[in-house]
């Protein structure tokens, strides 16, 4: 009987072919339907489908044939808009359910208009359902062990994302910053609508999503100081404007709020007008610090500029 089918092609009653039940795509757009069924109204089916041949047990004891749809959907689905009572189908026999799903899946690869979602959700069923490896999944359809991977990652994303991904609101490219951020899912639709609303890149959704994955680091590593918090408000205080002191793994810098260069003289003034000069105050610690004064502070080095401890001109305003 296989023999029979093989590699031929059949004129088969529209009505008679039922939906694939592994069928990978989920998604498919009207208005492009609409135009395909114009075309087979005018040329007719110019591609054959696949299909499986069952024979099905009636009521009355006899035996129906049917026959389940293993690749061309969207040409089914617009023949049947079309209202064309027979189309071609190549018939295949004794194939598995998995070699049903694989099939459909490769099919739609092979024609690129299967979306990233459909295209992980199916991929999924062949990990789950079939017990495929990354690799195996990847060696079928004929790409990398890394692009499967990357294609599952992106069932991690919330359904709206998936939705805007599957309708093309948003790119493949999109997802890889917004997947950064799956543990910050408040950070991660912010940077959603900013691809969805801003239609920012790729690579712009990318900086966003680093400066938010750094800031957070950041502020894990370094928690708040209650000592450094006082003497920002010290500082602000005598300055009468704004003062943030960043501290970092060494140091650290000072960012000191100004409206206009005569506000910035102003601060200036206060700070040289603040208090001891340079060489009282060094002579003050020595003297507070007696045990520093021979081991502490080093001697000049000949030809290298001595560096002043209190120089505000290191500051950052």
């Amino acid at each position: 009987m296989s023999n029979l089918y093989s590699n031929s092609i059949f004129w088969i009653d529209t009505d008679k072919v039922k939906p694939n039940p592994y069928q990978p795509r989920r998604e498919f757009d009207e208005e492009r339907l609409a135009d395909l069924a114009q075309s087979i109204r005018q040329y007719g089916v110019l591609q054959p489908l696949v299909v499986s041949r069952m024979e099905v047990e009636k009521t009355d004891g006899g035996l129906a044939v049917e026959y389940e749809l293993i690749a061309g959907e969207r040409r089914l689905r617009a023949a049947k808009l079309a209202g064309v009572s027979q189309i071609p189908a190549v018939i295949r026999t004794g194939d598995t359910e998995m070699a049903k799903l694989e099939l459909a899946i490769i099919e739609n690869l092979q024609r690129e208009d299967l979306n990233p979602v459909d295209r992980a959700r199916a991929f999924s069923r062949l990990y789950a359902e079939f017990k495929f490896t990354h690799a195996e999944i990847a060696k079928r359809v004929g790409k990398s062990r890394e692009f499967v991977s990357n294609s599952l990652r992106i069932l991690n994303l919330p359904e709206e994302m998936l939705a805007a991904l599957a309708m093309g609101k948003i790119t493949d490219g999109h997802t890889r910053p917004i997947l950064m951020l799956t543990d910050r899912p408040e950070e991660q639709m912010v940077v959603f609508k900013e691809i969805l609303y801003k239609k920012i890149t790729v690579r712009e959704a990318e900086r966003m999503a680093r400066h938010i994955a750094t800031d957070r680091v950041r502020k894990k590593e370094f928690l708040p100081d209650p000592e450094l918090a006082q003497i920002e408000e010290e500082f602000q205080e005598k300055l009468g404007t704004r003062v943030q002191i960043d501290k970092r793994e060494l140091g650290g810098q000072i960012r000191i709020d100004f409206l206009s260069v005569d506000d910035l003289r102003k601060i200036l003034t206060q700070i040289e007008g603040s208090g001891k000069a340079p060489d009282e105050m060094l002579e003050n610690y020595i003297a507070e610090n007696p045990e520093t004064e021979n081991d502490s502070v080093p001697e000049s080095v000949p030809g290298k500029k001595e560096e002043n401890l209190y120089d505000i001109s290191n500051w950052s305003v």
